[in-house]
């Protein structure tokens, strides 16, 4: 028997994009993540096992190194305000070559930004809201994706879930599931049930999805209000005439950890060919 080593060393730290094609190809296709993300259970996302595994490690020498995750996202990672030029895996967007020159300095750190004036509007997270209260970047340790889709983090300094915006009755629901929409198709995600034999490896049954019950007609419409300033920016960044994009925000709870900076906006896009 021959075996054929990968011509793509295997490094430590955050991957390559050759390293990702060779190493941890793609576990599920794009309408499969648009089912999940649809499902209200963003934990259905995941990375490929092995990938996983290697971010463990890579975090657990972050923490000794930063003091913390939050530490090293606050004081290294995030560029606010500035394009993304760290990431191995390209930017969010194309860059000019004047935006190359101006990220060769070193961004400052979370707490020598200057304070967000009380006059801000509007308050909460929108699509006029600041390019120097953003840091879009390209995620580091993306999801197990389709090479042909990028993922894409907005951290963001203003918040998205903001009591103008949430009516006190979807509260909870919101809590528990989060945000999340779709931009580019009119094609809606497929049945969740014909996507589900693509996470066996991980245990997934439907039995064990954590959901908020089946939202009544207002109901949708008040989350659907919730999101409209997300759905919005995303529909300016993201061309529908060019990109399809499913995006989601994060529940509240789960980014409680990294509040400082507020909250993050995943955006998966794909070219519209």
């Amino acid at each position: 028997m021959t075996v054929f080593a990968s011509p793509v060393p295997l490094g430590t730290g955050p991957p390559t994009r050759e390293e990702l094609e060779a190493h941890y190809p793609s576990q599920f296709t794009w309408d499969q993540l648009r089912a999940y993300i649809d499902s209200g259970d963003l934990g259905l996302l995941k990375r490929h096992k092995a990938l996983q595994r290697r971010y463990d490690l890579w975090v657990a020498t972050m923490k000794v190194e930063h003091g913390s995750m939050v530490n090293y996202l606050l004081n290294r990672r995030l560029q606010w305000g500035r394009p993304d030029t760290l990431c191995l895996l390209g930017p969010p967007f194309p860059l000019d070559p004047a935006d190359i020159i101006g990220a060769t300095t070193p961004a400052a750190a979370f707490a020598d930004l200057p304070p967000i004036p009380a006059t801000l509007s509007p308050p909460y997270f929108s699509p006029t809201t600041p390019s120097e209260y953003l840091s879009i970047i390209t995620n580091d340790w993306p999801y197990s994706v389709p090479s042909t889709v990028t993922h894409t983090l907005a951290w963001t300094r203003i918040p998205i879930f903001h009591p103008d915006l949430i009516d006190p009755s979807i509260q909870a629901r919101i809590e528990q599931d989060g945000l999340w929409g779709f931009t580019g198709s009119s094609t809606p995600p497929p049945p969740l049930e014909d996507c589900l034999a693509a996470l066996e490896d991980w245990g997934v049954t439907r039995e064990k999805m954590i959901v908020s019950a089946k939202a009544t007609p207002e109901e949708k419409e008040l989350v659907k209000r919730a999101g409209a300033q997300v759905h919005a920016f995303v529909l300016a960044k993201w061309k529908p005439e060019e990109w399809e994009t499913a995006w989601f925000v994060n529940p509240p709870v789960a980014t409680s950890e990294c509040s400082r900076p507020r909250t993050r906006p995943h955006f998966r896009a794909t070219q519209v060919e």
